[in-house]
């Protein structure tokens, strides 16, 4: 059975930082592609940051410089540091596990107060 529990999520004022933690078994770790979603109410589910089995790594347009996605494979788990947080950061945040199929993980509400 595959489960990917997050870690991490809280309330912060504008300019912290948090760090998401998402713990997997289950699945082979170091083969998927693992990422990090964000979904707000009445919204789409959209893509923070993802990482590569082989440690390449994306991010989205508006993160990119404050966010920063890394896995430890020996550890079976996917971080996610996030700094200068905004209230547009405010969200449920969702860890990823992709390969042959995509897992998702139970979400982790984030709040960034102005």
């Amino acid at each position: 059975q595959v489960q990917l529990v997050e870690s991490g999520g809280g309330l912060v004022q504008t300019g912290g930082s948090l760090r998401l933690s998402c713990t997997a078994s289950g699945i082979d770790f170091s083969m998927h592609v693992m990422g990090w979603y964000r979904q707000t109410p009445g919204s789409q589910r959209e893509l923070v940051a993802v990482t590569t089995a082989n440690g390449r790594t994306t991010y989205a347009a508006p993160v990119k410089g404050r966010f920063t996605i890394s896995r430890d494979n020996a550890k079976n788990t996917l971080y996610l540091q996030m700094n200068s947080l905004r209230p547009e950061d405010t969200a449920v945040y969702y860890c990823s596990a992709r390969r042959d199929a995509h897992y998702w993980g139970q979400g982790t509400q984030v709040t960034v107060s102005s």
